[in-house]
C-alpha cells in the first residue's frame, strides 16, 4: 500500500531505497517561496542508523507492516539466545548480533516483544523496566554521599551502570532499559 508524505505519522513504517525504515519525527514546511517539503528522521529497521532526509510534499512510499510478537526470554547458550513463543510453546534460537544491546537487559524467563516487517525479525525489545541484581560494585564509604555522587555497578546479565554511592553488591535495583538509567532500589 502506497502512502503520501502527508499520512506520515510518528512510528510508522516505510520502505526507502528497498530498506525498511521508521519515522522518528517529521515535519511538513511550506516555504515563501517554492514548493512545500517534509524534512524527517528516520530510522533505518535493520541497521539502527538515524538519517535526516527530505523529501517533496506529496511523494510516495510503500508502507511496511510492522507486526509485535511477546516471546519469553529463556536462557542464553553464549552464542544463541533462546525465545519461546507462550501461546504454542514453540522454541526459536536468535543470535547475538540480531538481539544487539537488548541482550544485556534480558534475564531469564523474561518477556520480550519481537518486532517483524513482513516475515524479517527487525528488532528485539526488553520489558521498558526490568529488576537486576548487582553483581559487583565498589564499596560506598562514609562521607561519600556528595550530591550526585554516582559510581559503576555491573548487574547480573553483565549490563553496566551508574548508580549511587548507596547501592551495594547483592542489591535489587529497578533499571529503565530505554536508557539503562537506575531508577531504585527494590
Amino acid at each position: 500500500m502506497a502512502i503520501s508524505t502527508a499520512d506520515f505519522k510518528n512510528g510508522k513504517a516505510i520502505l526507502i531505497d528497498g530498506k525498511p525504515c521508521v519515522i522518528i519525527e517529521f515535519q511538513h514546511v511550506k516555504p515563501g517561496k517554492g514548493g512545500a517539503f517534509v524534512r524527517t528522521k528516520i530510522r533505518d529497521i535493520r541497521t539502527g542508523r538515524v538519517n535526516d532526509l527530505t523529501f517533496r510534499s506529496g511523494e510516495k512510499f510503500e508502507e511496511v507492516r510492522l507486526e509485535s510478537k511477546e516471546m519469553q526470554f529463556l536462557y542464553s547458550d553464549g552464542d544463541d539466545l533462546h525465545f519461546m513463543d507462550t501461546s504454542d510453546y514453540n522454541q526459536m534460537a536468535l543470535g547475538a548480533a540480531a538481539v544487539g544491546s537488548a541482550a544485556q537487559w534480558l534475564k531469564e524467563n523474561d518477556m520480550a516483544t519481537l518486532q517483524y516487517a513482513g516475515d524479517e525479525l527487525v528488532g528485539v525489545e526488553p520489558p521498558m523496566f526490568v529488576e537486576l541484581e548487582v553483581a559487583e560494585t565498589e564499596p560506598g564509604f562514609k562521607g561519600d554521599t556528595v550530591q550526585g555522587g554516582t559510581k559503576p555497578a555491573t548487574l547480573e546479565t553483565g549490563a553496566v551502570v551508574q548508580v549511587p554511592m548507596f547501592i551495594n553488591t547483592g542489591d535489587v535495583l529497578k533499571i529503565d532499559t530505554r536508557d539503562g538509567r537506575y531508577i531504585t532500589r527494590v
